[in-house]
């Protein structure tokens, strides 16, 4: 498949606008477990100007606000941005686009995405972007999800769907950038001109109540794979479902199932 920029642009935004009124109840169990990690390798402390990237409906932001941080957050849905000044009035938010940031040279002290960079057209440039809007000596870290393979929670439904579904179903663009590895990040770090690259798996627990819960998070919180659900047959997702259900049995916790996730979390300084 051709790599289209534009369409993959529309096709983020389009399904971003949609999941936005979901996200944070669904999806969001899964990524918020990773804030405090980013936070730290980003180096976020009292009185620093931070940029959350991708921001969302606000939770990175309002974490570095908790650390006394003065943050700012971006995003290029306006579902998302709207959701976020309401959930955080005092917090500034922008709707804008990741790669042709609307902030001058060197405006901060630390630029954060929190599962954002891979659904960006072009990685290299929206990285390149926060290199310019740092100043020096300032950090960057991102997150992005690992390969399935050693993503359990993505492992319970590609498996459920290749078994009864099709998983060559989805209509979607090819992404900009397929970051699935620490090489993939670093790689991504070192063509944007960072300096003391780092990229390391990070681990958490995603808990839902039951598979259905599971299901609706890729569902109504996500794009990519909620477009590869969505193209499955309407007869189908019941057996997805059942699927699903046998699998997550293994993950029981006393209040209702743990599943582990693993990221991916990059890292540079601009000199």
């Amino acid at each position: 498949m051709t790599f289209d920029p534009q369409a993959v642009r529309a096709f983020e935004h389009a399904g971003w606008q949609q999941a936005a009124a979901h996200y944070a109840s669904t999806f969001a169990r899964a990524t918020r477990g990773f804030i405090d990690d980013l936070l730290a390798d980003a180096r976020v402390s009292a009185g620093m100007d931070v940029l959350d990237l991708a921001c969302g409906p606000g939770a990175v932001a309002a974490a570095a606000a908790g650390r006394g941080a003065l943050p700012v957050g971006l995003d290029f849905s306006s579902a998302m941005i709207a959701l976020a000044r309401a959930g955080h009035p005092g917090i500034r938010f922008e709707e804008g686009d990741a790669e042709a940031l609307p902030f001058a040279d060197g405006s901060f002290d630390a630029v954060v995405s929190n599962f954002g960079v891979h659904h960006v057209p072009e990685p290299i440039r929206a990285l390149r972007e926060a290199y310019r809007v740092l100043r020096s000596g300032a950090r960057v870290a991102f997150t992005a999800w690992a390969a399935p393979t050693e993503n359990i929670a993505w492992r319970l439904l590609y498996d459920a769907i290749a078994a009864h579904g099709d998983l060559e179903a989805a209509n979607a663009p090819a992404p900009g950038g397929s970051l699935r590895q620490p090489e993939d990040l670093l790689r991504i770090l070192n063509a944007s001109g960072f300096a003391e690259t780092e990229a390391k798996r990070v681990r958490c627990k995603w808990h839902v109540v039951s598979a259905r819960d599971l299901l609706e998070g890729f569902c109504r919180g996500t794009v990519r794979t909620a477009a590869l659900i969505d193209a499955q047959p309407a007869a189908a997702l019941p057996q997805i479902e059942a699927a699903i259900a046998r699998s997550i049995a293994a993950y029981h916790c006393p209040e209702g199932f743990a599943v582990p996730i693993t990221a991916i979390l990059g890292s540079g300084v601009r000199g």
